[in-house]
């Protein structure tokens, strides 16, 4: 039975819904940020006919939706968040939220139903954040390559089989990556073009049977070997988060590897400039009270982003 495990991670919570050893679905959530299902009272800042703009009780706006007709600016409304707020390149899109009593149901918070646990099985979170930061993953014969844009995700398939080949090879993979990337919205995904319509039918076929347990709605394959996904967008998925927060990210996974190393002595966490600037203080003092270690940073200009490193120091060292 698939089971939501969930790590208390410092700056952020971590969550892989597990089947054995298998990983089949991933989730991350930051402190401070509205989460679809979340309610609020709210008061109505601006209204435009069904459509408006709430003030969230911490003092941030939210659009709002399906209003009714008698909703008044400035009265206050119990409200229901649909989506997250997302930041795409060049633009940042509020957090979305309807009356509570017209929201739709979401049906599970992982991060309130989850197992809690110390730490998620090793190597798991590790192969997930890493697929993400590429945004390229691999098959026999072939690779799905995922681009994050303003108006849908993209999946290009490339590879050196027959066409048809390898686009029935690249299905149970992207069947495989949409959930572990948390994927919604719209989702384009671009197959070898085919040019007989039973090769695309076949496509199609396996597409439908791969996907069957994920909600959403699809389009056939065209001519030109397109196909449309349109799946529930409740928030940023992983691949989101590398495009606009990436060293946010990374310094968030800088703290987890020295969590995880273990001995006497100290912290020494290395790191490239642009991580320092994020490794809030409050976040360093955790460190230290998980470890029992006190915790010392140094940069080096030439590592990746991504790559920091960290281990056990003597005190003179």
């Amino acid at each position: 039975m698939p089971e939501w495990l969930v790590e208390e991670g410092i700056g952020e919570r971590r969550a892989l819904l597990i089947e054995g050893d298998d990983v089949l679905a991933a989730r991350l959530r930051w402190p401070g940020e509205l989460a679809a299902g979340d309610e609020f009272e709210g008061r109505l800042l601006r209204k435009n006919g069904a459509r408006g703009v709430a003030e969230h009780p911490s003092g941030r706006e939210v659009l709002v939706d399906r209003l009714p007709r008698d909703a008044s600016e400035g009265a206050s409304y119990r409200f229901a968040v649909a989506r997250a707020a997302m930041t795409e390149r060049g633009r940042f899109k509020l957090p979305a939220a309807r009356p509570a009593n017209e929201a739709s149901p979401i049906a599970e918070d992982v991060f309130e139903t989850g197992k809690p646990v110390r730490r998620l099985p090793s190597g798991a979170w590790e192969e997930v954040w890493h697929a993400a930061s590429s945004g390229e993953i691999g098959f026999a014969g072939g690779s799905l390559l995922f681009s994050v844009t303003p108006a849908m995700t993209l999946i290009d398939i490339d590879g050196d089989l027959p066409p048809r080949e390898l686009a029935l090879a690249a299905v149970p993979e992207i069947a495989r990556w949409l959930p572990l990337f948390d994927l919604g919205g719209s989702i384009g995904i671009d197959f070898p073009t085919l040019q007989a319509k039973l090769e695309r039918k076949a496509v199609d076929a396996a597409l439908e049977e791969a996907l069957a347990d994920w909600p959403h709605e699809r389009t056939a394959m065209n001519g030109f070997g397109f196909v449309q996904i349109v799946a529930r967008l409740e928030g940023p998925s992983l691949l989101h988060r590398f495009a606009t927060s990436r060293v946010g990210l990374a310094a968030r996974m800088a703290l987890r590897r020295a969590e995880m190393v273990e001995g006497p002595g100290v912290t020494l966490l290395t790191v490239h400039p642009a991580l320092k600037a994020k490794l809030k203080p409050e976040w360093i003092a955790e460190l230290e009270r998980r470890s029992a270690r006190p915790v010392r940073i140094e940069i080096d200009p030439g590592l990746a982003i991504e790559a920091a490193a960290a281990q056990i120091v003597g005190h003179d060292d």
